[in-house]
């Protein structure tokens, strides 16, 4: 699911709801004018169940959208609000979108100066293995293998070494991207994709709590939807202490990966809580803003002059064995 398309969506169900067009047929409305895709089979899903006369609740709950998506509709509906909850949903998928397209954008460079870079190094690396015979470049670091055509040793140099090291380093990027427990780990660790996680999650307490969840019930829920990451553990201590009586954030312990600053911005709402969770999303969002700025600054010159001392790494013997060829060819002898 796009988070952007998902936001606008909701934006317009909002203004049709204000309008006083019915739950179900502003569903239709909206299936008919988007594209065929998992979405809009869902919606219109949704919309059958309704129209048969399913609580909205029920018809929800087997629709395979997201769990908090899900749980903020139904405190939304409960409280005669709907068209205002779709609304602060509408913006919150915004803000998340735009975070992380920047954050994505944050892995692009990166990644073509990878792709880049292996290319490049190997090609440089095969012209080298062609070019660096013992005659021409003797001192080269060698590990021979034979050339069959002409009966000779030729040296596979050092060169190999960055084309192999790049191509590893890639794959072994793909293999932990590709595990969910390891790209949580690292959204919990990595400073940008932390505040990030920080502010998304604040926001979302914030959602619940003025949506009309307890303080207890909003923490047992954000617990759950992190519960494979480090901060579910966190959260769900807070609950428990929340359940024990000790409701105030004053009296929940600093836990890792929250940072003692996140759990101070809270203690200021006061009795407030959704306020002070509030100020924790904006600050924290801001500091997500200014770290992705400042990597993005940084990581393409970094990239590139990486780049660079790789090609150079390979160009001299490139350029040694060009110019002995050079010498011998123009050699009378």
């Amino acid at each position: 699911m796009k988070t952007d398309e998902f936001a606008f969506l909701n934006q317009q169900l909002a203004a049709m709801l204000r309008s006083g067009i019915p739950l179900e047929g502003a569903l239709q409305q909206l299936c008919a004018g988007m594209k065929s895709g998992p979405l809009r089979a869902e919606l219109e899903a949704l919309e059958r169940d309704l129209a048969g006369g399913t609580p909205l609740p029920d018809a929800l709950g087997r629709r395979d959208l997201p769990e908090f998506y899900k749980r903020m509709v139904e405190l939304g509906a409960r409280g005669n609000d709907l068209p205002g909850m779709l609304t602060l949903l509408a913006d919150h998928y915004h803000r998340a979108h735009a975070t992380w397209t920047r954050l994505k954008g944050l892995m692009i460079y990166p990644a073509l100066v990878l792709v880049t870079a292996l290319g490049l190094t190997a090609l440089l690396a095969w012209l080298s293995s062609r070019l660096a015979y013992e005659e021409l470049l003797p001192n080269a670091p060698i590990v021979t293998t034979l050339d069959t055509r002409e009966g000779r040793l030729v040296p596979i140099v050092a060169v190999w070494v960055p084309p192999v090291v790049l191509a590893l380093a890639g794959v072994g990027l793909a293999v932990v991207l590709a595990a969910r427990p390891a790209r949580a780990w690292l959204r919990w660790r990595l400073p940008a994709f932390r505040e990030a996680s920080l502010a998304q999650l604040a926001s979302s307490l914030v959602l619940l709590l003025r949506g009309g969840a307890t303080l207890a019930d909003a923490l047992a829920f954000a617990a759950a939807v992190e519960r494979d990451t480090p901060a579910g553990a966190a959260l769900a201590v807070w609950r428990r202490e929340v359940e024990s009586g000790r409701g105030k954030p004053s009296e929940w312990p600093a836990l890792k990966p929250f940072p003692p600053l996140f759990l101070w911005l809270v203690q200021q709402g006061g009795e407030d809580v959704a306020a002070g969770f509030a100020k924790a999303a904006e600050i924290f969002q801001s500091r997500a803003n200014y770290r992705i700025e400042i990597a993005l600054y940084g990581a393409l010159p970094v990239s590139v002059l990486l780049l660079g001392q790789m090609v150079l790494w390979q160009l001299i013997p490139v350029a040694q064995s060009a110019a002995r060829a050079l010498l011998l060819i123009s050699s009378p002898f």
